[in-house]
């Protein structure tokens, strides 16, 4: 019985007398020379890429022979002969350049010096290298007494028992094989690859060549290396000439394939036909499978969320660490100058050099304001109280534009070495979602910002919605923007609040949590500046809701102080939404009083009255004779520190109280008139703005259900107030929780009201509008009147139950014709004063 083995395994072949010989030295080898010459080698010639005498072939005689070196140059270099200026024989002559003792084998004719015995007996004619290939063709002439098949099984043999393994490719030993066919050497870019395309032509034109089936083939190309694959033409194929694909493992088998068997014919014995085929191959780019990308834009609706988020996962992992550093520093201001101390101590030194340069006496800080902070020491103190308290500290100070909120926290919060500012006016005044998220993100300190990404995604969700049908959820609103960047604020907050935290300290063993709570001094201040600051456009309630979630978090958390700062008298309104079951604690400022308003005056104009030793000297306020003024004045202009300060600046100027004082009123006339009465864009009339204005004028302050009951306001009246309120023309107190007084929104617009009030062309001109308006409605209530009588008149006999309802109709209507003919009088005045003033 015959055994597996038996059956795989060939028998060997005998050995002939020359190839034993060959053997005999391979086991023994002699000293070789370190290259070819003429005594040795016989003559030997290097040609070109292209052939013999750039022919693109290799004549052979019948005692001639090529064989085909593989591995001798690196196949990712086929690249390089596109470049200008460098073809196969410049990489070849780098090559022989590079060679040195300590670079083994960099040398492709050292390689094939090599890879031939040297007792073999051929004389090399030419050496032509292929390195698209990795290869070299070698032609030789031998003596007729040995075949070169004989010749080639033994350089296979001795390659086999002394591999050559060169540098770029230490794994994959020099091959050598028989050129069977007749080569085709150009010198296109055609690029190897791992499948081989054969086509069978005819030995002469009016000859048929035959289809070589897959067992042919695969006895033919199988020498040269593993094949995965043969592909034959499809019958039905009309193509010409026919065809087969052959498919190799590695590349290196398919190039040793095309340059040994291209141009082999096969003969009739061995199924080429009755005249035989000849063997045309190429090589064949083969078309990569694309699965994944296939895959991938076939299921968009699972991909394009998953790469959401990943997108979202590595925001976190790489991005949220460096935001949330970017914020400390942007808090805790390590990386500022103002904080170095020898950057602090080298400008005094050259400010105080300067002064001194320029007889300059050194200039001590402004203290006008310490008149305020004595004044409302109370609410510092109280302020101060609330900071050091363990309970949660949801802070608002509330007052009118001007009053001195921040300025008020940042004394009382002097100390306190952490505080973040977010000026709630610079995001509502940024235009579009962009801008918005870039203002609230630079309050912070929090960087990077992809604000761009954001219309990005947006797009991309608009195109898919158009295409899958749903989005993609890679887009964010500004509202999830937002609460990105709030929260890694909370992160930077909550770490600069347990930096603080010492291993030495009595509860150092207490959680984090725990130990926010037991010290309220480490936590950092929040101070939320303009909160529920209003912008003529859009909607703006969704970052102040955010906001105040925002500080609710903050405080309920323990990570750290809130303080909001605000001109809203109704701002409880959106603060109960964040804390429903909390009571916030609130200061409300107002006006200075007439006595600290007046200190304030002339602590502004005797600011600079100190000499350089510290000796006090003559004030400005004791060399003016015009202050008398000032006691009058500050009641016609008020409390208010903005003010306050405008009119010390001009009275420095060298302006009397009196003078400032009038044109700081005509200024602010002139911005009523502007604001309010001019401008038509607005949620009020100019009309009911001037019965405000005309009113306040001669009254000082009115009734707020009173004035309700004005014909200009009897439709949405409260929600006009309301608008005029937040505007700040008007200023709305309550009482047991509802509206009761109106007055001005500054002490100066009281007389600012009177002023133009006194301008006859101005009333005249808006009293005309309220009287057209006026007219026009009691004609309105006429004509409806009439239309009733009308129809009560076309019902039989006049009832009597409709008698009081013609009575009241008929009354009204007179009424109505009463307040016209009186309207139109007046109107007639306040057309001759137009036509007869400027």
């Amino acid at each position: 019985m015959l055994s597996n083995t038996g059956l795989l395994r060939r028998p060997p072949r005998p050995l002939t007398a020359f190839q034993r010989q060959c053997l005999h030295s391979f086991r023994n080898p002699r000293p070789r020379p370190a290259v070819l010459t003429a005594s040795n080698r016989g003559r030997r010639h290097t040609s070109s890429d292209s052939g013999e005498d750039e022919t693109g072939h290799i004549n052979t005689a019948s005692n001639e022979g090529i064989l085909f070196f593989d591995n001798l140059f690196p196949l990712k270099l086929a690249w390089l002969t596109r470049l200008p200026y460098i073809d196969a024989g410049t990489i070849v002559s780098a090559y022989k350049k590079g060679r040195s003792p300590g670079i083994a084998l960099s040398d492709p004719t050292d390689m094939i010096r090599r890879a031939l015995p040297d007792n073999l007996p051929i004389t090399i004619q030419a050496v032509l290298p292929r390195v698209r290939e990795g290869g070299a063709y070698v032609k030789f002439s031998h003596d007729g007494g040995i075949t070169t098949e004989e010749l080639e099984g033994t350089v296979k043999a001795y390659l086999k028992g002394q591999p050559i393994k060169p540098w770029f490719n230490p794994f994959r030993r020099v091959r050598a094989f028989l050129v069977k066919g007749k080569p085709w050497i150009e010198d296109l870019y055609r690029l190897p690859s791992t499948r081989v395309k054969v086509e069978f032509l005819p030995t002469s034109p009016e000859a048929s060549a035959a289809e070589l089936t897959q067992e042919t083939l695969y006895s033919l190309f199988r020498r040269y290396g593993t094949i995965l694959e043969m592909i034959s033409q499809p019958s039905d194929s009309k193509i010409t000439p026919r065809y087969a694909y052959i498919d190799y493992s590695r590349m290196r088998f398919s190039t040793m394939a095309k340059n040994c068997m291209h141009g082999f014919v096969l003969v009739a014995e061995q199924g080429g036909g009755k005249t035989g085929t000849l063997l045309k191959i190429q090589y064949e780019p083969k078309a990569k499978t694309r699965w994944i990308r296939d895959w991938i834009a076939s299921h968009p609706r699972i991909v394009l969320p998953i790469v959401a988020a990943l997108i979202a996962a590595a925001s976190v992992a790489v991005f949220d660490p460096i935001r949330t550093w970017m914020i400390r520093l942007h808090i805790t201001h390590e990386l500022h100058l103002d904080q170095n101390q020898y950057y602090l101590w080298l400008r005094r030194q050259l400010t105080r050099g300067y002064d001194y340069l320029r007889f300059k006496p050194k200039r001590n800080e402004d203290t006008s304001l310490n008149v305020i902070w004595e004044d409302r020491h109370t609410q510092m103190e109280q302020l101060q109280t609330w900071m050091s308290e363990s309970v949660d500290t949801f802070i608002v100070v509330q007052g009118p534009r001007g009053a001195g909120k921040k300025q008020l926290v940042e004394q009382a919060l002097e100390d306190k070495q952490y505080r973040l500012t977010i000026d709630c006016k610079r995001i509502q005044e940024a235009r579009g979602d962009t801008k918005t998220i870039n203002a609230a993100a630079a309050e912070v300190g929090y960087r990077p910002v992809f604000s761009w990404l954001n219309s990005w995604s947006s797009m991309i969700d608009l195109a898919a919605m158009g295409t899958i049908g749903t989005k993609t959820g890679l887009s964010e609103t500004v509202e999830n923007q937002l609460v990105k960047i709030w929260t890694n604020t909370s992160s930077a907050l909550r770490s600069i609040a347990l930096t603080q935290r010492q291993k030495e300290d009595r509860d150092a063993n207490l959680g984090d949590d725990e130990w926010l709570e037991a010290h309220p001094e480490a936590r950092p201040v929040v101070i939320i500046d303009n909160f529920l600051h209003k912008t003529i456009e859009g909607n703006t309630d969704m970052v102040y809701d955010k906001l105040a979630e925002w500080g609710a978090h903050l405080t309920t958390r323990n990570i750290a102080h809130v303080i909001f700062l605000t001109t809203d008298v109704s701002f409880s309104k959106s603060l109960s939404k964040a804390l429903p079951d909390r009571a916030f604690r609130q200061i409300a400022l107002g006006d200075c009083s007439p006595e600290v308003a007046k200190k304030v005056v002339l602590h502004h104009l005797n600011a600079d009255a100190v000499t350089p030793e510290g000796e006090q000297k003559i004030t400005p306020s004791q060399l003016r004779s015009d202050l008398d003024e000032l006691d009058s004045v500050i009641q016609v202009l008020g409390g208010r520190l903005t003010d306050l300060e405008f009119l010390a600046r001009r009275i420095q100027a060298g302006e009397s109280p009196g003078s400032a004082v009038k044109q700081i009123i005509e200024q602010s006339a002139s911005e009523i008139l502007k604001m309010y009465l001019l401008d038509t864009d607005r949620s009020w009339s100019p009309q009911q703005a001037w019965v405000l204005i005309r009113e306040l004028a001669a009254n000082e302050e009115l009734k707020y259900n009173e004035l309700l009951l004005d014909d200009m306001f009897s439709k949405n009246g409260e929600q006009v107030l309301q608008n005029l309120e937040q505007a700040e023309l008007i200023t709305i107190s309550s009482a047991n929780g509802r509206p009761n007084k109106i007055k001005p929104g500054k002490p100066v617009y009281l007389s600012a009201f009177q002023y133009l009030s006194e301008d006859d062309v101005l009333r005249s001109r808006l009293d005309l509008s309220i009287m057209s308006q006026l007219a026009a409605k009691e004609n309105t209530t006429i004509q409806s009147c009439e239309e009733e009588l009308q129809r009560l008149a076309q019902l039989p006999g006049t009832p009597a139950e409709v008698k009081p309802r013609i009575k009241y109709l008929l009354a009204k209507a007179a009424a109505s014709q009463d307040k016209i003919v009186k309207f139109e009088a007046k109107m007639g005045q306040l057309k001759k004063t137009l036509a007869e003033k400027y």
